[in-house]
């Protein structure tokens, strides 16, 4: 069996899963790929800036900082692993969700490493490397987020696990247990099960295995 055959076969295979839409537009590709490169700056030099922001309540802006809780929200993983899992989902094909995702991620990372040594006047490396280490495995997970939009059973098994990490990360759960942690982790979750949705029963399959598999076997992600 050559080498076309085994890839043909391959392709044939993930398109049952989910089958990539023609986006062969170069240009349009750069372009959203460094949209999203600056959108991750951004958001790690605005995370950066929540975390050295002292909230004054006299100050209106600053007091509603500290009613919606933001910077608390930017620096835990549930806001991270949603805008992942939406760039992810709403790309045409799984390469473009690698490469959109990446690119977030390294823009986000690079600017909060930046304004920590900038702004704050120390050097997180061990905590950055972390961050890193997501950054560099993202490529990956968002193809597995991409897939997990379709109709099949893979994608079924995909999004329960998706959600599975979701509930980890938004709820307090254990064995036979589970909490809510803040109204706003609850509507990050909602909001990663909307964009994953594809059918009534697929998303009530989806929500019931993860819920289960939460209570019953807590990850370490919170």
């Amino acid at each position: 069996m050559d080498y076309k055959s085994i890839t043909g076969k391959i392709t044939a295979a993930l398109e049952k899963i989910r089958k990539p839409e023609c986006d062969g537009n170069f240009k349009r590709n750069a372009l959203y790929g460094g949209i999203f490169l600056l959108a991750g700056t951004l958001l790690g030099v605005f995370s950066k800036w929540l975390d050295a922001t002292v909230i004054d309540d006299g100050v209106w802006w600053q007091r509603l900082l500290g009613a919606t809780d933001l910077g608390n929200v930017f620096s835990e993983f549930p806001v991270w692993l949603f805008a992942a899992l939406a760039i992810s989902v709403y790309a045409k094909t799984p390469l473009n969700a690698a490469l959109r995702v990446f690119l977030f991620f390294a823009g986000m990372c690079a600017a909060y490493h930046a304004s920590s040594v900038i702004i704050a006047g120390f050097n997180p490396m061990s905590y950055m490397m972390i961050w890193y280490g997501f950054t560099i495995l993202s490529p990956l997970l968002a193809v597995l987020c991409w897939y997990a939009k379709g109709k099949s059973v893979p994608s079924l098994v995909l999004c329960t696990l998706i959600l599975w990490v979701m509930t980890s990360c938004c709820f307090s759960t254990g064995l036979l247990y589970f909490g809510f942690i803040s109204a706003t982790d609850t509507l990050i979750f909602i909001a990663a099960a909307v964009v994953l949705y594809v059918s009534p029963k697929n998303t009530a399959i989806s929500l019931a295995l993860a819920f289960v598999l939460a209570i019953v076997f807590r990850l370490p992600l919170v």
